[in-house]
């Protein structure tokens, strides 16, 4: 081998070298001897790096999974608890108030149960109190409107009980005996007698404690002392007119028919004058000495009469009438029960029982429940109202029937009547306003009117005809419903058993102490009684709710096509119309509007 050709083999042995030094100075590791037994090391280093960066992150994966599924198991707890807190509280809204539904699901049932109703029980109004029920389902924790629990309290409160001032000296009763016996129910009776004391005192004559006619539709043979304190009746009159318990033996002995006394309502026109009692009666009173009025009821006008005439008609009605220590113990017994947690007695306790008005604060002295106030609403709609008003409520051929065979037994002159005379139609009747409304009338009114779904309502009446099955509308609207049967015993009621006066007693105590009153027929005498004596002694907070029935059937009869709406807003303006306060019209009753000065005194 040439010299050339070793000198070429050892440049490119160097070149190479050199370009391995190159590279190796420029990576930062000179591959020295000792460098290049140290690489394997390094690598291995490298690898438990490599492996240490897998492993963190597979560790934070798993982290990142086990957070994820953490949140996701505080959410479902989250729900858990909500769901259980909930279903506690609707648990608990059912057990306290078990008959006020406020899902869609028991609105939805309300509205089938209306709407599919029969006709013979809802008559015309299925489609009215399926709205009502939706309407007052949604509106169950709505604010009632403002002037539904109370009297514009100004006007209202400007007058001031005063037929207790007398200003004259005691009638002698000298010219005679009056017998009175009244006719009717507990109502009328109440007129009939205060109509008596004042027909003694314009005749001078000597009033015998009335006596009470036994009526085939009332059935009743309670007298004047099984209602009223007699003894008080008698002491309080006194100073007005000479008053005896019976009459004289020797008048007891005559035959007062055969010597003409006896003169019947049929004799006595309605509402006579005073003049027509000194013209017709006086005579009979000086010859015979003892005159007999049978029947006797509502036949003394209210005007033209002499002012202390009037207020002595007042003060019969509003003081010397007080009810028998029966009525008013079982009385205040009823109003204990109407207002649950109410630890004082109502501003006309005093006035309806008497003494055992104390019993109402002793009993529930020391508690701190939320006072109960309820509305009380008179349903006239017993079977003799219902037939005697000649109207149609939606029974169709069989009501019809029925109706016409009662009035043919208790009302023959008006069965008479109707077959001989052509008399205005049901329908023109009802137009009129003529008609006593029905329990779904009654209802629909109260719903329109923003009485909402938890309103205490006491219902006072006798056998509401139809019975349980026509209340169905109120109970299913208004659950809390109840009447005197339902808040006292079959024992506490026992002594009342049989006595409709009596017990027609305690629907008067219960609807006078009401917080609000409901009329529903202004035809009514309790309707009548009761709004007056809350007028008399109210002083203005005892408001009344007194429909214009005219006005009223005039919505009613578009039940099939008007809305809910419109219908709330006609109702409330009819009702708001009659709320104004007013003295008494004239030749109106004072024992209905007692706002009169014969009866009230002008507080200015």
């Amino acid at each position: 081998m040439s010299s050339n050709h070793l000198l070429i083999e050892s440049d490119k042995e160097h070149e190479t070298l050199d370009r391995s030094s190159a590279s190796n100075f420029f990576s930062g590791s000179l591959c020295t001897p000792s460098s290049r037994q140290s690489s394997p090391r390094m690598e291995s280093s490298r690898f438990l790096k490599k492996m240490k960066r897998k492993g963190e992150k597979a560790w934070y994966k798993r982290k990142r999974v086990k957070s994820l599924v953490g949140v996701i198991g505080l959410i479902c707890f989250f729900f858990v608890v909500n769901w259980f807190m909930l279903v506690s509280l609707q648990y608990h809204g059912r057990k306290t108030n078990a008959f006020v539904n406020s899902s869609s699901v028991s609105v939805k049932k309300e509205l089938k149960k209306f709407g599919k109703g029969k006709r013979s029980q809802y008559g015309v109004y299925g489609r009215m109190l399926a709205l009502a029920a939706h309407a007052l389902a949604e509106g169950q924790n709505k604010r009632e409107p403002k002037d539904l629990w109370r009297e514009p309290v100004v006007p209202a409160s400007a007058w001031m009980p005063c037929a207790d001032q007398r200003n004259w000296e005691p009638s002698g009763g000298n010219n005679g005996y009056i017998l009175v016996t009244a006719n009717g129910g507990m109502n009328q009776q109440r007129v009939a007698i205060c109509n008596a004391v004042v027909l003694a005192r314009l005749l001078n004559a000597t009033l015998v404690v009335p006596k009470f006619m036994y009526s085939s539709v009332w059935r009743d043979v309670s007298q004047f002392s099984d209602i009223y304190q007699e003894e008080h009746f008698i002491n309080y009159l006194t100073p007005d007119i000479r008053m005896v318990k019976e009459l004289p033996n020797k008048l007891q002995s005559l035959d007062l028919e055969a010597i003409g006394s006896v003169v019947t309502d049929v004799d006595i026109p309605k509402e006579s004058k005073p003049s027509f009692y000194l013209k017709n009666i006086l005579p009979i009173l000086l010859r015979n000495g003892v005159v007999h009025l049978l029947g006797f009821g509502n036949r003394l006008a209210f005007d033209p009469i002499p002012f202390q005439l009037q207020r002595l008609r007042c003060r019969c009605n509003f003081h010397a009438l007080q009810f028998a220590p029966k009525i008013q113990e079982t009385g205040a017994l009823l109003l204990r029960r109407l207002r649950k947690h109410e630890g004082h007695s109502g501003p006309l306790d005093h006035y309806l029982v008497g003494p055992y008005a104390d019993s109402i604060m002793k009993e529930k002295r020391g508690q701190s429940a939320k006072a109960s106030r309820y509305l009380a609403i008179h349903l006239r709609f017993e079977i003799d109202m219902v037939a005697h008003s000649l109207c149609e409520f939606g029974g169709g051929e069989e009501e019809r029937q029925e109706l016409e065979k009662y009035r043919e037994i208790h009302f023959p002159a008006l069965a008479h009547l109707k077959k001989t005379t052509k008399l205005p139609s049901p329908a023109e009747i009802r137009s009129e306003g003529l008609c006593p409304l029905t329990p779904e009338e009654a209802v629909l009114m109260l719903a329109a009117l923003g009485f909402n779904r938890k309103t205490h309502v006491f219902v006072a009446g006798a056998q509401i005809y139809g019975g349980t099955r026509r209340l169905g509308a109120l109970n299913s609207l208004y659950p809390y419903l109840v009447t005197k049967e339902n808040l006292l015993s079959a024992t506490e009621l026992e002594p009342f058993k049989n006595f409709s006066s009596q017990l027609a007693a305690l629907d008067f105590i219960g609807c006078t102490a009401a917080d609000a009153f409901a009329m529903t027929d202004s035809g009514s005498q309790l309707s009548s009684l009761v709004s007056g004596y809350r007028i008399y002694y109210g002083g203005g907070k005892m408001p009344t709710i007194r429909p214009n029935k005219r006005r009223l059937a005039a919505i009613f009869v578009k039940n099939s096509t008007i809305e809910w709406k419109v219908f709330e807003q006609r109702v409330r303006k009819a009702v708001r119309q009659t709320k104004h306060i007013q003295s008494r019209p004239k030749g109106r009753s004072v024992y209905r509007y007692p706002r009169c000065k014969e009866c009230m005194c002008p507080t200015d």
